[in-house]
Order: structure tokens, then C-alpha cells, then sequence
């Protein structure tokens, strides 16, 4: 595995980011959850579960977990898809972090529209490119081995941007500096991801254990805003999802492909110190 050119990857952060996802192709947990439909997710989920998975024991048990964490894991999406109703067929949006393309796909399947997904991972660009040929969606969603702060994406060519857990691999002001760039004037952005309550920024961090399994950088929830702010959006509906996040760590927990992360979220989703949030944004104009 030999890192891409220069304009992908940048530096020595973007470099550890890249290798994990390059390099993570045989991640039993994702890959034995998308195999169950076809749509590979890379993010979380917020809802409560059926406990009666629980009640079920040994193998049966765990492939009841199994689709219930991609059932939660898919109906994630639906909390981008309801803050971008009002798109339809004639729209087009900037998946930012697309990942295997679980999002993108479920954008079209919902919306009609056309979608763009960045990553600067051409592993998983290659591997959401087959699905696209498998659902003959491949003129409509389309994946590019780009980096989600440069996109070199004609300005104001999108009607919407949507990041769904990928913000923490950037900078946030470069990165949304970038997404106002290529939004339509009065064009919208969905974002969700974990941070840091700015309250508790005082006490014993779990971030550092998140961090260091996933590659990343975790935001504090101030710095989400006014970076917002700074770049030209209006965030209009911010919603605090943690309490609706525990339920799926704590089915996860219980999988036998749990991945050993799972206790740092439930501490700090129970601690309050991490938050798990929806921000929707209008860039002004």
C-alpha cells in the first residue's frame, strides 16, 4: 500500500487517516453487517433496540444483534434524509467522507437525487463504485478519490452538503470553508457527529481512547458552531442525540464483533462529557 499523491493527503494526520481505511478491508464488523443488504455503513446509530434480541441465546442471539445494529445503523440516515426534504430529483449533494457509501446510496434511493461522494481513500471509493455498478445507480451516485477540504468542485454547484461522522478527520474551518464554496446560496448542511461538551472540558477525557482507535480528532461542540459561523452558515436546528445514542453501544457491546471502543462511548455518552448531535445549516445568501 503506497499513499496517494501529495493533493489527497496532505500530512502526517491525513496520512494515519488514510492508512487505516486503505488498509481496513477485511473489518469483519462492518463488512458482515453490509453483506446482510448491500449497503456498507461507516458511522453509528442513535434509537433504542429490540431487547428482545437479548432473550435469544449463543449463535442466534448474535445474529439477531447483527441485524439489529445495521437496522439501526441504516435508519441513522434517515436523520440526514428528514433535513433535506425538500430536495428532490433535480438536486445534487456532496457526500463529504463517503466511505463504502451506505449514505450516498440511501440519499438517491430516498431523495431521487444525484449524490457526489469525497474520500481520499480509492479502496473504498473502488469497492462504492461496484455497488453503484450493482444497483445500476452509477450515473447518479458517483464516488471520487478526493480530499473533502479541496473538492475542486465548481462553487455553488451543489444544493446540499452532508457529513455523517467524518468531521473529525478534518479541520473544521477548512472544511467548511470549502462546503460554503460549492453550496447554492441558501444551500444546505446536515452534520453528525460525536464531540466534545465544552461544560465538561475540565474533566477526565474518554476523546483520547476514541481518538486514538479511530484515527481522529474529536471537535468540542463550541468549536462546531462558531467554525460554522466563521464560514458563512446559519446552523438553524441543532439537536442533542446522546441520550438516543447509548442504546446502540449498548447492544454493540454485546456483539461478538464488538471492536473494544464500545465502553469509552458509553462512558462518555453517559458521563455527558461526549455529545452526539445534528447540526442544520444554511449558507447565506
Amino acid at each position: 500500500m503506497s499513499l496517494p499523491k501529495a493533493t489527497l493527503v496532505r500530512n502526517h494526520f491525513e496520512a494515519k487517516a488514510f492508512t487505516y481505511y486503505d488498509t481496513k478491508r477485511n473489518d469483519a464488523l462492518n463488512l458482515q453487517l453490509g453483506h446482510l443488504d448491500g449497503l456498507y455503513h461507516h458511522h453509528f446509530a442513535v434509537g433504542d433496540y429490540d431487547r428482545s434480541v437479548l432473550e435469544l441465546s449463543g449463535s442466534e442471539q448474535q445474529s439477531a444483534i447483527s441485524r439489529e445494529i445495521h437496522r439501526l445503523e441504516t435508519r441513522q440516515v434517515d436523520s440526514v434524509v428528514t433535513a433535506l426534504a425538500q430536495l428532490g430529483a433535480h438536486s445534487r449533494i456532496l457526500d463529504a467522507g463517503s466511505g463504502r457509501g451506505g449514505t450516498a446510496f440511501l440519499l438517491h434511493h430516498v431523495l431521487g437525487c444525484r449524490v457526489d461522494g469525497v474520500n481520499f481513500s480509492a479502496y473504498q471509493n473502488q469497492f462504492a463504485r461496484d455497488q453503484a455498478q450493482h444497483r445500476g445507480v452509477a450515473e447518479m451516485v458517483r464516488f471520487h478519490d478526493l480530499n473533502m477540504t479541496d473538492t475542486h468542485f465548481s462553487a455553488e454547484s451543489f444544493d446540499a452538503v452532508v457529513t455523517n461522522e467524518t468531521t473529525m478527520y478534518v479541520e473544521l474551518g477548512e472544511a467548511f470553508s470549502e462546503f460554503a464554496r460549492v453550496l447554492k446560496p441558501g444551500g444546505r448542511y446536515v452534520l453528525l457527529t460525536w464531540c466534545v461538551d465544552d461544560a465538561l472540558a475540565h474533566e477526565q477525557s474518554v476523546e483520547t481512547k476514541i481518538d486514538a482507535h479511530y484515527h481522529c480528532r474529536t471537535h468540542s461542540r463550541h468549536g462546531y458552531l462558531r467554525s460554522l459561523l466563521d464560514a458563512g452558515f446559519v446552523p438553524y436546528q441543532v439537536d442533542d442525540l446522546t441520550q438516543a445514542a447509548i442504546p446502540y453501544w449498548e447492544l454493540r457491546s454485546r456483539y461478538d464483533l464488538a471492536t473494544g471502543i464500545e465502553q469509552a462511548y458509553l462512558d462518555g455518552y453517559r458521563s455527558g462529557r461526549i455529545n452526539y448531535i445534528r447540526i442544520v445549516s444554511r449558507k447565506k445568501g
